[in-house]
């Protein structure tokens, strides 16, 4: 009679270590962790060392910042492209790329930076508290985001394009009066055709954009 005490162990030890390689076979052919998007801002800015070699002329009035609108499309984080030369009309997204926060935020961040270096920039609570408190209602800025895309001219050239209404309201005894209402349209060349390229051309775009809203208010504020 064989002896069976010996070699069930021998048994259970093969039995194990097989399903010990099964177990590992079908880890490999798990599907790896889903990739996280690439996050992208407008950068650190250069308001605050232009501002240190240039120092700004005389003060000009307190103005409030509205918060900017937006279409519902630019209300998300994705970085959307065009391509006119197939289908203007269709905005895509990038997959694996996102803005931070909602263009909106990110260009009222880059705006009041801009604007603080001439004057005291206030948000609509602050005006509103300044209005109940000293009788005194700032001037306000009014911003809506009409458009904030990579947009490709062809497969290979292609711009970061921003367009912008900006209107100046003045608060008076007698109500609100429209200072001035102006359009901006910037575009700037994207070094690539691809996400990086399009966020390098619309933090471009948004800087040049800032820059002629903010000549412009200056303008408007010393009429």
């Amino acid at each position: 009679m064989k002896n069976t005490t010996h070699s069930r162990p021998r048994l259970a030890a093969c039995a194990g270590a097989g399903l010990a390689l099964l177990l590992l076979a079908g880890c490999g052919a798990l599907p790896d962790k889903p990739a996280r998007a690439t996050l992208y801002d407008f950068g650190p800015g250069l308001a605050a060392s232009a501002a240190a070699a240039n120092p700004p002329a005389a003060a000009l009035p307190t103005l409030a910042l509205a918060e900017i609108e937006s279409n519902t499309r630019l209300d998300g984080t994705q970085i959307l492209y065009r391509l006119g030369y197939a289908d203007a009309n269709e905005l895509r997204p990038y997959g694996q790329s996102r803005w931070s926060l909602p263009p909106a935020q990110l260009l009222r961040q880059r705006l009041r930076d801009a604007l603080s270096e001439r004057r005291t920039v206030l948000g609509p609570e602050e005006s509103a508290t300044i209005a109940r408190a000293e009788g005194k209602v700032p001037d306000t800025l009014r911003i809506s985001l009409d458009e904030f895309s990579h947009y490709f001219d062809s497969a290979s050239s292609s711009v970061g394009l921003v367009r912008l209404r900006a209107t100046l309201i003045r608060g008076t005894t007698g109500g609100d009066r429209v200072l001035g209402q102006r359009t901006f349209t910037v575009r700037r060349p994207a070094p690539s055709a691809d996400a990086p390229g399009g966020v390098k051309a619309l933090a471009a775009a948004t800087d040049a954009a800032v820059a002629e809203v903010v000549q412009w208010v200056d303008q408007q504020q010393r009429q």
